[in-house]
């Protein structure tokens, strides 16, 4: 029912629910095409911009059900589906929350290679687990395999739990920088390193679409400061769900559904500690042991004097101690009569904090330190509060917040994380940063860690991206030129070439940006510089049928449209041509021309004889004449060659 309540262009929308003789069912939208999951096996692996374009459709559908607190859970190709215009929407929304163990079981296989770390210890899970998952789904786009695999389900779960994942670049060398850093930022182990948010990833998904070779995306450190984490409701109540609890009673104290008989406290007590944990405790308690056994015989032996002195008495390894721990002090002011806000700011220049103990009512203006914990003149440590009594009325001491960090998050967050410390008056200016996400905070003020009212005005720097620029007209102009033109208006420039009957040589052609047209600068401008005109070549190579069987020579010339003489060969006996069933063949290759004529002449050779004097008879003189006895011409047959024959 609450998937019925979503309705959006990448979602397999919800018609109906409902049940009927004690069967339940879905209406669902019928979608014609395939899933994501048949198309990769088809193509092995998809393209950077295919990849990218599907990731954005189906992040737009996940968008679209987090913002109505509605998660998936379970993100796979299997329920991707592509249709045959190409729309990309993503199916069975909720069925993976509302069904039980032994429905989804079926596909518990396809599903454990895309479930988060936290699903595979049936821990929290929140939206991040949806883009852990589609993590894993881009993985598998562009690299044609799931990043972990193996015969069971548990030794799947068990590498989403344990091992690193293979950089997708690794079966995928042409994969941009942007790409894979998106995905390894969504599938890192840890929840609090990952996209917090899909709006977050959609913004990085867009970026990386015009920009794929930008390494703009940052994965947090990998580090703990060891700060409490506080469970919100929402956390608690979805952990008391897991664990069957329904309500509070009246004693505060958490009840069951099921009545508390001997059966359920056994099986509840056989809960308590899940195996893996209890083999953590197991093993941490054996080190443990083997530590403190070691401790005993390490004083044993000093005891008996095996280990000598290092020579340093007790006050120099007091003095060493406290060299080695020495903290920065700074000397303390004045700060008495200056107002709250002055205050602070000099006392953030020290390296000090400023915090109200009380408000007290005073002839002097609202906000104006009364009396100061720490004396002028005495020197503190760097990091230390100092706390003041300020001129107010009592209300206003409850009404003094700490300013959390936001710079880095979405403007939305931001505003959420102040609201929930209790700051109401958010004000957002706007300016353009090419190294700052659009949408997220480039900076606040006042800044982390200050103190101020709840009425206290917070402003925000959101980024607007890289700047935009209007992209000139270089069409017609030298190359260079048209390079410098782009590159002024903070463009990138890539150059292909191509041959031009209309376009001298050096000179644009055309531009993949359209004139006048307003981009981001950045953006990658590619422009078609002429060849010149193109110098084609052409061979020729014809049957020509012998029509004269007396003949003893030809004369063969190959003439274009126009009468130009583009080959001969004179005068040839026949007999020196490769004649074949009645036919030789003319060829000729490096020809300017794609069609011709060739003229074939026929002649005889008839041996010139004298009479002989004495005899009368007819004597050969071993010379000849040749006369001339028909003429045939015929078509070219002519083909386009790759190149130039230097072996013609």
């Amino acid at each position: 029912q609450s998937a019925a309540g979503l309705e959006h262009p990448n979602i397999v929308n919800i018609y109906d629910v409902g049940s009927e003789d004690g069967i339940h069912y879905i209406v669902m939208e019928y979608v014609e095409g395939i899933t994501l999951k048949t198309y990769i096996e088809k193509k092995g692996r998809l393209s950077f911009k295919e990849s990218i374009s599907i990731a954005i459709q189906v992040a737009r559908g996940i968008e679209a059900a987090h913002s109505k607190h509605l998660i998936h859970r379970d993100i796979k190709p299997q329920n991707i589906i592509i249709s045959t215009e190409g729309k990309v929407k993503v199916t069975d929304f909720g069925i993976a929350r509302a069904a039980s163990s032994n429905t989804i079981s079926a596909d518990v296989m396809g599903s454990v290679h895309y479930a988060s770390p936290e699903q595979a210890r049936n821990g929290f899970v929140d939206g991040r687990s949806d883009i852990y998952s589609l993590g894993i789904v881009m993985y598998e786009m562009v690299t044609g395999r799931v990043p972990y695999d193996g015969d069971t389900t548990v030794a799947v779960a068990l590498q989403h739990l344990q091992e690193e994942m293979t950089p997708p670049s690794e079966y995928a060398p042409e994969l941009p920088i942007s790409m894979e850093k998106i995905i390894l930022k969504c599938t890192q182990k840890n929840p609090d390193r990952r996209y917090q948010t899909i709006e977050e990833l959609l913004n990085d998904l867009r970026r990386s679409l015009l920009n794929p070779d930008e390494d703009f995306v940052v994965i947090a450190p990998l580090v703990d400061n060891g700060k409490t984490k506080v469970i919100s409701d929402d956390e608690l109540e979805q952990i008391r769900e897991k664990r069957g609890v329904d309500a509070e009673d009246e004693d505060g104290e958490f009840t069951d559904d099921e009545d508390d008989d001997e059966d359920d406290e056994e099986e509840e007590g056989s809960h308590l500690m899940n195996p893996r944990m209890e083999k953590a405790v197991n093993i941490m308690c054996a080190v443990i042991g083997v530590i403190i056994l070691i401790a005993i015989i390490y004083m044993v032996l000093s005891i008996a004097g095996v280990f000598k002195s290092s020579g340093k008495n007790d006050t120099e390894i007091e003095t060493e101690t406290e060299t080695d721990t020495a903290v920065e002090t700074v000397e303390m002011i004045n700060i008495v009569g200056s107002t709250y806000d002055e205050a602070q700011k000099e006392l953030s220049e020290l390296g000090l904090t400023l915090a109200i103990g009380e408000t007290r009512e005073s002839d002097e203006e609202d906000g104006t330190i009364l009396e100061q914990d720490v004396t002028q003149g005495t020197m503190v440590d760097v990091g230390s509060t100092v706390t003041v009594v300020v001129a107010g009325t009592e209300d206003d001491s409850d009404e003094v917040l700490k300013v959390p960090n936001v710079v880095g998050s979405t403007e939305s967050v931001a505003k959420t994380t102040l609201a929930e410390e209790g700051f109401t008056n958010v004000t957002t200016t706007y300016e353009y940063n090419s190294s700052v996400t659009a949408g997220n905070v480039i900076s606040q003020d006042p800044t982390e860690g200050t103190t101020a009212k709840a009425d206290k005005e917070i402003t925000l720097v959101i980024s607007q991206g890289t700047e935009p620029t209007e992209v000139p007209d270089v069409t017609g102009k030298e190359q260079e030129e048209a390079t410098q033109l782009l590159e002024d208006a903070g463009l990138k420039v890539a150059v292909e070439e191509a041959y031009s009957d209309t376009v001298d040589a050096g000179y644009v052609i055309s531009q993949s940006v359209d004139k006048n047209k307003t981009v981001q600068q950045g953006t990658e401008v590619t422009i078609t510089v002429s060849l010149g005109t193109e110098e084609l070549w052409y061979s020729c190579s014809t049957k020509i049928n012998i029509t004269k069987s007396n003949a003893t020579h030809v004369d063969v010339v190959l003439k274009d449209s126009s009468g130009n003489t583009l080959y001969s060969d004179l005068m040839v006996e026949l007999s020196s041509k490769q004649i074949s069933n009645g036919y030789f063949t003319v060829t000729k290759s490096n020809l300017t021309v794609s069609s011709a004529t060739i003229y074939v002449t026929y002649y005889e050779a008839v041996e010139i004889t004298e009479i002989d004097s004495e005899t009368g008879e007819e004597i050969g003189t071993g010379e000849y004449e040749y006369n001339e006895i028909g003429s045939n011409s015929y078509a070219a047959s002519i083909t386009k060659q790759d190149e130039y024959l230097e072996a013609d």
